[in-house]
C-alpha cells in the first residue's frame, strides 16, 4: 500500500506535474514532493537525469521503489491500486469518453505548448515573445473549443463527467491555469470553465496549484 514514502518530483508549474498532484490529493494520499527546477535545466543533469529515462517531469516512485513517468501513465495507476475515489468511470464507454477527453488536453494541446517547444520557438526559430505567445494562444484556444464541442454532446454535469472529478478534470484545470499565465481566450466555453470552476472549489485541486507548492516561484 502507497504511503509517507512515495517520492513524487515535481517541477510547479508544469501542468503534467500538477495533473499527478490533483489525482493524489482527490485519493488522499500522501507523498514526499521533490522539486525539479526544468527551467534550469535540472532535469537533464545529476540524479534526476539517472533515474528519469526521459528527463521529464513528473516521475513517482512508489514505496516500493518502482518508478513511473508519463503523467497519464501514473494517474491511471494510482486509479488500479488505489480505486476509490474513482477518476474513471466504471462502464467501459464512460472510461473511454473521459480518456478521450483527458486526451484532447494531454495529447492535443498540451505538446504544442510545453515550456520545450517555447523554448525551440525563441532560441533556435527566433520567434520574438509576441509571436511564441500568438502561438500558444492560437493552439490553446483551437484546442479548448474542441474539448467545449465534446462536453455539449452530452448531457450537462457539474464536472466534465459526471458528478464527480475524473482523469478530464485532472488534465482540464491545469491547462485552464496556464492558459490563463499567457492571457488565452476562454470566451464562450460555458461548460468547460463551469467544470473548472465546479474543480476550484474543492480542496484537493486548490492544495495542488501551483502557488501552493514548495519551490512556487513568482
Amino acid at each position: 500500500m502507497l504511503g509517507s514514502m512515495m517520492k513524487l518530483y515535481n517541477y510547479f508549474r508544469s501542468s503534467a506535474s500538477f495533473r499527478v498532484r490533483i489525482a493524489l490529493n482527490l485519493k488522499g494520499l500522501d507523498y514526499d514532493y521533490l522539486p525539479v527546477h526544468i527551467a534550469r535545466g535540472e532535469h537533464k543533469t545529476g540524479a534526476f537525469s539517472a533515474i528519469s529515462p526521459d528527463m521529464l517531469v513528473p516521475l513517482l516512485e512508489d514505496d516500493d521503489g518502482e518508478r513511473f513517468t508519463q503523467s497519464m501513465a501514473i494517474i491511471e495507476y494510482l486509479d488500479e491500486i488505489h480505486p476509490e475515489p474513482a477518476l474513471l468511470p466504471r462502464d467501459p464507454a464512460g472510461r473511454a469518453h473521459v480518456r478521450a477527453l483527458a486526451q484532447s488536453i494531454a495529447c492535443e494541446i498540451h505538446p504544442l505548448n510545453n515550456l520545450r517547444v517555447l523554448k525551440y520557438l525563441v532560441r533556435e526559430l527566433k520567434l520574438g515573445d509576441e509571436a511564441k505567445n500568438t502561438w500558444y494562444r492560437h493552439w490553446v484556444r483551437e484546442g479548448m473549443l474542441a474539448f467545449e464541442r465534446q462536453l455539449v454532446q452530452r448531457p450537462a454535469s457539474l464536472y466534465c463527467w459526471g458528478d464527480t472529478p475524473t482523469l478530464a478534470d485532472c488534465c482540464l484545470v491545469p491547462q485552464v491555469f496556464n492558459g490563463q499565465r499567457f492571457d488565452c481566450d476562454f470566451s464562450g466555453l460555458p461548460r468547460t470553465m463551469a467544470a473548472f470552476e465546479a474543480c476550484m472549489q474543492l480542496d484537493a485541486f486548490q492544495r495542488a496549484q501551483p502557488s501552493r507548492c514548495p519551490d512556487a516561484e513568482p
